[in-house]
């Protein structure tokens, strides 16, 4: 009998799927959208995602421009921005709030690196206790004897060969950040 671990690979998936995500929000001195997605502003007593209350425009390669639908969230935006960790301020004009990103400095691109890094680390982590999870569930069927010895040592060498799979990915995506980071 073959163990399933198709759980396991769903997990060890979003993982990897919430890492690119925490990736996209690391900001690479091009203006993206996509580092104000966990922004969230107060909105009739509820707390919103930026996009769900703003159009975010990007007229050119550097700034970003935040339009929201009601003129009194300006302030609220401007705010929510500011306390973020973007490192960025705001510009209001009374009807959009602009978002200027300097060119990165030399310093400025190793802290992000050194972010991206932990961002793997932690994705590698939980990818480690998603297989401990596994290999767990394959003691408890040896020792409800569901399984035999040689599936329990087949079944723990496919979850170890899952997970390095996956830590390949993890590297390859922490490799391509940071090449993009450090580029100019």
């Amino acid at each position: 009998m073959s163990v399933d671990f198709k759980e396991y690979s769903r997990k060890m998936e979003r993982t990897l799927s919430h890492l690119g995500e925490d990736f996209d929000a690391v900001r690479a001195g091009r203006a993206n959208a996509k580092v104000l997605d966990r922004i969230t502003v107060e909105y009739y007593g509820s707390d919103t995602p930026l996009n769900g209350v703003a159009t975010i425009s990007s007229p050119d390669a550097r700034t970003l421009v935040i339009t929201p639908w009601d003129t009194k969230l300006l302030k609220e935006i401007q705010k929510a921005i500011q306390v973020s960790d973007l490192g960025i301020n705001p510009q209001n004009d009374g009807r959009v709030i602009r978002l200027v990103f300097p060119q990165l400095t030399e310093e400025r691109r190793k802290d992000l690196s050194k972010q991206v890094k932990k961002y793997a680390e932690d994705a590698k982590v939980a990818m480690r206790n998603i297989r401990r999870d596994g290999m767990d569930y394959v003691k408890k069927l040896k020792k409800n004897s569901e399984i035999t010895e040689d599936d329990q040592k087949k079944a723990e060498k496919d979850l170890q060969d899952m997970l390095d799979q996956y830590i390949k990915k993890v590297d390859a995506a922490l490799a391509a950040k940071e090449k993009e980071l450090m580029s100019i």
